[in-house]
C-alpha cells in the first residue's frame, strides 16, 4: 500500500490473525486438526480479511478483538467451503498441495469444512445477531450457488448470465459480507453500509472473472495455466466466445470441447485462445466492472483506506496483464 502507516498496521493485523486462524482450527483430536488447518496452512490471499481490515476505517472506533472476530469469521466460512468445493469438483490440488479430498477422502473432506463452519459460526456469535445473520445469509447464497454450479444453466437460459449469477452468489456474496463486517465493526452508518456492500460484491465478480482470464493467459502467476478450461469448467472468454456464435471460431470451440487432458491439446487450444480477439472483450468487461466498482466507492470519504480499495481495483485488473 502506498500508505506507510496503512501498510504496517495491516502487516501487524495480518500476522495476528493468521496465528488466530490456526488455533480456531484446533480439534479434539490432531488428526482433525491436522485436516482443518491443511487448507489453512497451504496460505492464501487473506483478501477476505483484508477488505474486513480496510472497510473498518469508513466509520468510528474499532474494538480490535471484534475486528479481528470478523476477519476470522469471513476466511473460516471460506476456507470451509473450499473444501466443499473442492469434493464437487473432484480437485487433486488446492492452492498448490493435495486436497483433503485426495490425501483423506470425500466424507472427511466434507466433515472437515462443516467443523470449519462450525468454528465461525461459534465466532460470529460473539459478534451479535446482526452478524449471526448476515454470515447465515451469505452462506445460504453461497449454497445456492454452488448448486447452480452443478444444475447447469436452464432451457432457454443465457449461459454467460447464469454464469455471472453462480460467481456472484459464491464469490461476489462473501466478499460483500467482508466488507458489511468490516464497516458494521467501525458503526458505520447506513449509506457507507450499503456502498461498501455494493463495492464488495462488483469487487468479488473482478476478483473471479480476472482468475478466468489469468487461467488462460498465465505465464508468471505461479497458476498452471489451462486448469479450468482442462477440467471443461465454465469461464469468461470461452462463455463470451460462445455466445459470440461466430462460424468462424467452430474448429477453436471444436478443440475447446474435445479431449484436452494431453499437454499438446491443451497447448493448441491456449494458443487458439490467446490469439483470439475475444480475450480482449474480455478483458474490456472486467475492466468495466472494475470501474463499477470503484464508483461505489464515491459516496465514501478520501482517505488512504479508500486509496487501498481503489487500488484493489486497479491491482485486479493488471494481474491479467
Amino acid at each position: 500500500m502506498a500508505d506507510a502507516t496503512l501498510d504496517d498496521s495491516l502487516t501487524t493485523f495480518l500476522a495476528t490473525f493468521e496465528e488466530r486462524l490456526a488455533a480456531l482450527a484446533v480439534a479434539g483430536s490432531p488428526f482433525v486438526t491436522e485436516a482443518a488447518r491443511h487448507i489453512i496452512a497451504a496460505g492464501g490471499k487473506r483478501f477476505r480479511p483484508l477488505l474486513v481490515f480496510l472497510a473498518s476505517h469508513f466509520g468510528g472506533d474499532v474494538d480490535e478483538d471484534d475486528l479481528m472476530r470478523a476477519a476470522l469469521v469471513m476466511e473460516l466460512t471460506h476456507v470451509a467451503s473450499l473444501y466443499h468445493d473442492d469434493v464437487m469438483d473432484m480437485a487433486e490440488l488446492r492452492r498448490g498441495a493435495p486436497s483433503a479430498n485426495r490425501l483423506w477422502g470425500n466424507s472427511v473432506a466434507i466433515l472437515v469444512g462443516d467443523y470449519l463452519f462450525a468454528r465461525a459460526s461459534t465466532t460470529v456469535a460473539e459478534l451479535g445477531v446482526e452478524y449471526v445473520h448476515l454470515q447465515a445469509e451469505t452462506f445460504s447464497r453461497l449454497v445456492q450457488g454452488q448448486i447452480a454450479e452443478t444444475k447447469g444453466p436452464g432451457d432457454g437460459e443465457d449461459p454467460l448470465a447464469h454464469y455471472i449469477q453462480v460467481i456472484a452468489d459464491k464469490t461476489g456474496s462473501l466478499i460483500a459480507a467482508s466488507a458489511l463486517f468490516g464497516g458494521m465493526v467501525a458503526g458505520a452508518d447506513r449509506a457507507v453500509l450499503d456502498a461498501l456492500a455494493a463495492f464488495g460484491e462488483e469487487v468479488g465478480l473482478v476478483f473471479q472473472l480476472s482468475d478466468d482470464l489469468i487461467d488462460i493467459t498465465s505465464t508468471k502467476t505461479g497458476k498452471t495455466p489451462g486448469t479450468d478450461l482442462r477440467e471443461g469448467v465454465p469461464t469468461l472468454p470461452v462463455l463470451m466466445l460462445r455466445q459470440e456464435a461466430d462460424p468462424a471460431d467452430a474448429e477453436l470451440l471444436a478443440l475447446i470441447d474435445g479431449d484436452l487432458s494431453g499437454d499438446e491439446a491443451l497447448a493448441e487450444a491456449l494458443d487458439g485462445l490467446r490469439a483470439h480477439p475475444i480475450m480482449g472483450k474480455a478483458k474490456a468487461e472486467v475492466e468495466r466492472r472494475a470501474d463499477v466498482a470503484r464508483g461505489h466507492l464515491a459516496p465514501l470519504p478520501d482517505g488512504e483506506a479508500k486509496d487501498a480499495l481503489l487500488q484493489v481495483c486497479t491491482d485486479l485488473v493488471e494481474r491479467t496483464s
